[in-house]
This record gives C-alpha cells, sequence and structure tokens, in this order.
C-alpha cells in the first residue's frame, strides 16, 4: 500500500518544465535555472536509438518525472498490458521518485478516443480507476499521481462533486495528485464553481507535484488550456493560493506551442520557484 507519508518522503524537486525536443540543446549544454524535468513517456515509447540515448544524456543532467498519457486508467475494460510493458521500460530507464499519469479515460469500446475524456463522477468509476491502478502497481512499485483534467462537458452519471471524485478516488488506488492549477481554474470558469470551496473539499494533502501554463479564451469567454500562452495572472495568483496549503514537491511549466525565447520560460519557471520558497516547500 502506497500512504501519504510516502509521498511526504518523495524529495523536494522545485521548479522544473515539461521536456520538450526544440529545448534539448540549451537544456543539454546548461539547463540553468531549471531544477528537474517532466517527460511525455509516450513521445519516448518506441522510438529510434538517437532518442533514448538523448533521454539517458538528460537524465545524466536531471530528475526526470515520467508522464503518461494513454494508460486510460478509468477505462472498464481494464489497461493495455502491451502498452503497459512498453511504458514499464521508460519509467525503469529514467528512476524516477515517482511517476504520472492522468484521471480519465482514451479507450473504450476497443476504440482510441485520441484525448483524454473525463470521467463521470460516480462511484463506479471510482472503483474502476482503483482496479486499475492495482492492476499497474503489480508491475511498477512506484509512487503514482494522477492529474485532474479540463472537460467540455459534464458526463453523464455524476454521484458527487469534481473535488470528492478525486478525493474519493486517489484514496481507493492510494495514489498522489498532480494539481493541473491551469485546468483547476479553466473548468472553475467553464463550469461555474469556486475554486476555494473546490479546495476545501479536494485532497490537498495527496499533492505532489503542480502543472501550470497560460491559458486563452474563444469569442464566447469558453477558456481553454492550449498549452500555448504564458502564464495568466490568474494562474500566478492561484499557484500562490495553492502553494500556500498544498505539501507539493515541486512545480512543472507545460508549454507545447508557440515556444517563446527560453529566458523568458526560465522566469516563468524562477517565478513559481519563488512562490514556493514563500511557502517553504522547498529550499
Amino acid at each position: 500500500m502506497i500512504t501519504c507519508e510516502d509521498f511526504q518522503n518523495i524529495p523536494s524537486l522545485a521548479s522544473g518544465i515539461g521536456y520538450r525536443e526544440p529545448w534539448a540543446k540549451v537544456l543539454l549544454e546548461t539547463g540553468n535555472g531549471i531544477d528537474f524535468l517532466e517527460i511525455t513517456a509516450d513521445h519516448f515509447i518506441d522510438s529510434p536509438k538517437w532518442k533514448i540515448d538523448q533521454l539517458k544524456e538528460l537524465r545524466q543532467r536531471f530528475t526526470l518525472i515520467p508522464h503518461g498519457l494513454d494508460l486510460s486508467l478509468g477505462s472498464a475494460e481494464g489497461v493495455d498490458e502491451k502498452y503497459l510493458e512498453k511504458l514499464i521500460s521508460i519509467i525503469e530507464m529514467v528512476d524516477p521518485p515517482y511517476w504520472s499519469e492522468h484521471l480519465a479515460f482514451t479507450k473504450a469500446g476497443g476504440l482510441e478516443l485520441g484525448h483524454l475524456a473525463p470521467l463521470p463522477f460516480s462511484n463506479e468509476a471510482v472503483d474502476v480507476v482503483a482496479k486499475n491502478v492495482q492492476k499497474v502497481r503489480e508491475l511498477i512499485s512506484l509512487p503514482l499521481i494522477l492529474e485532474n483534467i479540463t472537460y467540455g462537458i459534464n458526463m453523464p452519471g455524476h454521484e458527487m462533486s469534481e473535488a470528492k471524485f478525486i478525493r474519493e478516488s486517489l484514496n481507493a488506488s492510494d495514489c498522489g495528485w498532480l494539481l493541473d492549477v491551469t485546468n483547476l481554474h479553466v473548468n472553475s470558469v467553464n463550469h461555474s464553481f469556486d475554486v476555494s470551496e473546490f479546495l476545501e473539499e479536494a485532497p490537498t494533502e495527496r499533492v505532489v507535484q503542480l502543472h501550470y501554463v497560460g491559458f486563452s479564451s474563444n469569442k464566447r469567454g469558453y477558456l481553454i488550456d492550449d498549452h500555448g500562452s504564458p502564464v495568466n495572472d490568474e494562474i500566478w495568483q492561484l499557484m500562490d493560493k495553492v502553494l500556500a496549503i498544498c505539501p507539493a514537491k515541486g512545480t512543472i511549466l507545460e508549454r507545447d506551442s508557440k515556444f517563446p525565447l527560453f529566458s523568458e520560460i526560465i522566469d516563468e519557471a524562477e517565478r513559481a520557484r519563488s512562490i514556493g520558497k514563500k511557502y517553504m516547500r522547498w529550499d
């Protein structure tokens, strides 16, 4: 069994970024201003030798945290064992203190959805997640943390709030929480709920890591987590609120498009680091 104490024993990592190929050269040459990296495990599955060699070189310079995309822990039919084997090989290669996935599903009825889909906030979905995590844990003993996702529609079959669903799912599966601050803000605006009330009900004691990035909006005012914008003031304010109450070990800036100068990335990482220091989350 993985307990909250196991997550508390994870070393503090401070301020990192999600690794992206355009930043390979600067990270491998200096890496100054970045404390650790999160790698998208799927980007290295079935990769050519040069890319695996690059991963090994990154591992020599940084602590790497594998982040999975397609394990589909919310799928009622269970996890894809062939995919799981490939995921295990990446996790073993980088030897992380923990790893992460999403509280979501990407497969249903034998079909690939092509995106992260939200689960109904139900007791049945909690049981499915717990069962699938237990299956995975038989092969990967490292602590696992699960991320809250954005969702465009409310799935039918809700029996509880999202915050309670996260609490029940993490408790039942003995997982930590990868709290995506941007996703939380985006959902709170798009679905009209109060962030403070959400955090009071959510399992903030299980937070291990944060994600953050900027967001954009469409003409109707609907917020979009596009991973391609500078960090908004609203996100910095929420980061401060979250780090004041959550025992996070580190923060990861996720930027996937419209890449700015790397100096701008360093500035955002430093701001996140400073907020964590203010609340003594790391030295």
